[in-house]
């Protein structure tokens, strides 16, 4: 009776998978094959275009290439997009939700509020912030309202550049970073279990920490002059509208999980004398990490995706604000550059791939383990 649900569930099941391998799986692998050859240039809508095998050129091109600067700069944005949202969106969206589960007067007329940038495309998103940014109006003429003068920040149209790095030294900064993240995974580990996080990271540690400046020696520069790139200041305001747009998001996220934890648990709390600060350091929030994991993998796969927002907000051929995605549509559908396009566009899916691949394999595990 089993082995015959199980044929049935199959022979169901079928003709998801067939077009889920077709649709999904086989078009990635043809955009990786188009990405190994030279397809672009003049004759690339020819009706019988020609087609040879170049190997990992287009990606050497992109990373290390002379004509990949531009590329290398969005990569830097898309960089900064995500750890901005990801600060922004889930700091702003915890804070409210913690206010709001307070149950304050008004809360629903306020989860409402909040919520509603949420239903917006960012289309809408980027058009209704593209006016409040406007260098005359907007966001820059709120302090004549109180008597002072106006500001002068360029929100979408600044040239100035902070926290520049050479993109030569790219590797010992993400090297250095890593050995970061060891640094202070191992404090928490040692809290926690001292003797095994000992065995476990002392290594890693060393081997990140020492051999740095070893890797940076010893693999070749790609180019021979040093070449800067930052956060530019033109990004703030796609960043806030973004930000604005999914903090709403994030709070109704943890104002669920809020929800769900028992009120006689809270109850108990306060009469062991924890205040509110206490309730959700030591208590709410744990309860909520898996939340806060969702939440993470979310917005980095959203900040991947912000195409149309930025399309709206600057246009195509602003360079300070660009995208990978954005680049990905000049070099493929007005260049004709379709090879590094296709490049471009599996670059992007495996920086989706290193966050939510790890969080589905997790859940996976956390589900096998609770059966």
């Amino acid at each position: 009776m089993r082995n015959h649900d199980r044929i049935k569930a199959f022979f169901t099941l079928l003709p998801s998978i067939v077009l889920l391998a077709v649709f999904v799986y086989g078009f990635i692998g043809n955009t990786f094959w188009i990405s190994l050859t030279d397809w672009g240039g003049v004759a690339a809508l020819a009706e019988e275009p020609v087609r040879n095998y170049a190997g990992f050129a287009n990606y050497a091109e992109l990373f290390a290439g002379f004509l990949g600067g531009s590329f290398r700069q969005d990569l830097v944005n898309a960089v900064f997009y995500s750890v901005s949202l990801l600060a922004g969106a889930i700091g702003i969206g915890l804070v409210l939700a913690i206010l709001l589960d307070n149950k304050p007067c008004g809360e629903a007329l306020f989860r409402t509020v909040f919520l509603y940038p949420m239903a917006l495309s960012f289309i809408v998103t980027g058009t209704i912030w593209r006016w409040m940014l406007a260098p005359q109006g907007g966001v820059n003429i709120l302090p004549t309202y109180a008597g002072g003068q106006p500001l002068r920040f360029r929100w979408l149209s600044s040239t100035d550049t902070v926290l520049q790095f050479d993109w030569q030294n790219l590797l010992e900064i993400v090297c250095f970073l890593l050995a970061a993240i060891l640094i202070v995974w191992g404090f928490w580990l040692l809290r926690e279990q001292p003797r095994k996080a000992a065995i476990r990271l002392l290594l890693p540690g060393v081997v990140l920490g020492g051999g740095t400046w070893l890797w940076g020696d010893l693999l070749p520069r790609a180019l021979f002059m040093e070449e800067m790139h930052g956060l530019n200041l033109a990004t703030l305001g796609i960043i806030l509208a973004t930000v604005w747009q999914y903090s709403g998001y994030t709070m109704a996220l943890y104002l669920a999980g809020f929800t769900g934890i028992s009120q006689d648990l809270r109850d108990a709390a306060m009469l062991d004398g924890a205040g509110a600060t206490a309730y959700y350091r030591h208590i709410a929030l744990p309860m909520v990490r898996p939340i806060t994991i969702s939440a993470v993998i979310i917005l980095s796969h959203i900040s991947l995706k912000m195409f149309d927002l930025i399309f709206a907000m600057t246009g195509p051929d602003n360079g300070a604000t660009g995208h990978p995605a954005l680049n990905m549509y000049l070099t493929t559908f007005r260049a004709n550059e379709f090879a590094r396009g296709a490049a471009i566009a599996i670059v992007l899916f495996l920086i989706a791939a290193t966050f939510i691949i790890p969080y589905l394999i997790s859940s996976y595990r956390q589900r096998r383990g609770g059966r």
